[in-house]
């Protein structure tokens, strides 16, 4: 049992005792050089080094939104095909991970909470939810331990979780975090790094600069590629290149099936994933769309719907008073909504992982954002960084246009969307800069992946990160 394969680790590491650790027969003995010079004793296991003594893979994996539930049954395809042993799952997640099979401990909206104050009306069921969540990974004895995004609750859970085994006396498993924390938004965000090392043993990180950031602080970290980039690969759609990476989807299909007409205007609308943010952004886009249709003939609106059961109710509920006609499509699945990129002539989007979606299908979109007052009062006194959405941050250009806090008004965004609809050299610079984008965020095949005994797969995000959760070694 892990529980005995720990304590046995934790009782060798306080006595130092060879043998102890040369009959648990999963670990490596490796120094360390001390503040004096000395060789310290240290020993390390992998999530494969413990799943060897009972012959499957447990991992608990946790994501508290729809964009960590697609990252989510990513890795978690990922880990079945690479692991060499029958992989179970445990956790919290939503539709995506469910498929992979994952029976969430409760529904993942439960915890798709973002913001300092709109977390405080929900902060006892928070609290419920992370003490249900500790229990359960302890009854379930992982190998490994994956959250995924959520920083708020995941790091809370993984906190815990290594106080707890530490309580019991156990040396507990691996701990990854899958995407960094924006430490590189925020006044201070390096120096706050430190102190994830104590409970984060690696960071799965999906931006290129991350990796080196956390290991100068002392967290060790990988760079595996931005997740979105899977798209491509799901949809069978081959590469152009070896850095340029596009979706093309099928207009014609998708006016088709939708009924809309040939001679309509599209505007993409992706108010979000999040029953929060949708609320607060939806009855700007209406507006927005409402000032719109002076200048149309014929507008419609396609709204991507995100995999949350009380964000489809609630957007099924509004748009019935729309007075221009409205598409609703399930956001989760990736040949529909590309076919909807492909039929759109603009896009208008809460900030967040869409931005990169769209750059994916090359069509050009306007950010906007919104949050409570103090949440955006904060955000101003506390953030470094002069651009919201990822492609601007990249480049740090503002080539695509932001309307952010007390500027994203309907007015506003209407005229930074016409202007895109109508300025061919605006919509071209987008394209141009959605390549460089890209190719940003694609990782370079390492070498060292290619002799590591595991099976042959490709080089997806997914898959780096699969073969760092199941190979990379723990320390203690």
């Amino acid at each position: 049992m892990p529980g005995n394969l720990l304590r046995r680790l934790a009782v060798a590491t306080t006595q130092g005792d060879l043998n102890m650790y040369r009959t648990v027969g999963v670990c490596n003995r490796v120094y360390s050089v001390g503040l004096f010079g000395q060789l310290n004793r240290c020993f390390s296991y992998s999530a494969v080094d413990m799943a060897s003594k009972d012959g499957e893979l447990r991992v608990f994996i946790v994501a508290g939104e729809v964009s960590g539930d697609a990252i989510g049954a990513r890795l978690m395809a990922s880990l079945k095909n690479l692991s060499p042993f029958p992989t179970r799952f445990a956790g919290v997640g939503g539709v995506m991970m469910s498929k992979q099979g994952l029976k969430s401990i409760f529904p993942m909206e439960d915890i798709a909470i973002m913001g300092i104050w709109e977390l405080l009306p929900h902060l006892h069921k928070f609290r419920v939810c992370l003490k249900h969540t500790v229990k359960a990974a302890e009854l379930f004895q992982p190998h490994v331990v994956v959250t995924i995004d959520s920083k708020g609750f995941s790091f809370r859970l993984l906190k815990q979780l290594r106080v707890r085994y530490a309580q019991q006396g156990l040396v507990g498993p691996p701990q990854f975090h899958y995407v960094a924390p924006s430490f590189w938004a925020w006044k201070g965000g390096e120096k706050r790094l430190r102190g994830l090392a104590e409970f984060v043993d690696h960071v799965l990180c999906i931006l290129p600069f991350e990796e080196e950031v956390c290991k100068v602080n002392g967290l060790p970290a990988t760079f595996v590629g931005h997740p979105t980039l899977e798209d491509v690969l799901e949809l069978k759609l081959e590469r152009n290149d070896a850095t340029e990476w596009e979706v093309l989807g099928n207009a014609k299909k998708f006016r088709s099936e939708y009924g809309i007409s040939s001679g309509s205007t599209v505007v993409t609308l992706l108010p979000g994933s999040r029953l929060q943010e949708v609320t607060r952004m939806l009855s700007v886009f209406s507006s927005t769309m409402e000032i719109l249709k002076s200048s149309f003939t014929k507008l419609t609106a396609v709204i991507h719907v995100a995999p949350n059961r009380n964000v489809e109710d609630y957007i099924r509920k509004v748009v019935d008073e729309w007075s221009i006609p409205v598409v609703l499509i399930p956001g989760e699945i990736s040949r529909v909504k590309y076919d909807a990129f492909a039929a759109s002539r603009v896009a208008l989007c809460t900030s967040g992982t869409v931005a990169l979606e769209l750059q994916l299908a090359r069509l050009p979109c306007v950010v906007a954002y919104r949050a409570h007052l103090l949440t955006e009062l904060f955000i101003r006194y506390k953030a470094k960084i002069t651009h919201i959405s990822l492609p601007n941050i990249l480049l740090d250009s503002s080539v695509i246009p932001e309307a952010l806090f007390t500027a994203c008004t309907p007015s506003k965004l209407a005229t930074l969307l016409m202007d895109l609809i109508n300025n061919q050299a605006c919509r071209e610079e987008q394209i141009a800069a959605a390549k460089k984008v890209i190719e940003l965020l694609h990782p370079v095949k390492r070498l060292e992946y290619i002799n590591s005994g595991s099976p042959l797969f490709s080089y997806t995000p997914s898959s780096i990160a699969a073969h760092t959760v199941l190979h990379t070694q723990r320390i203690v």
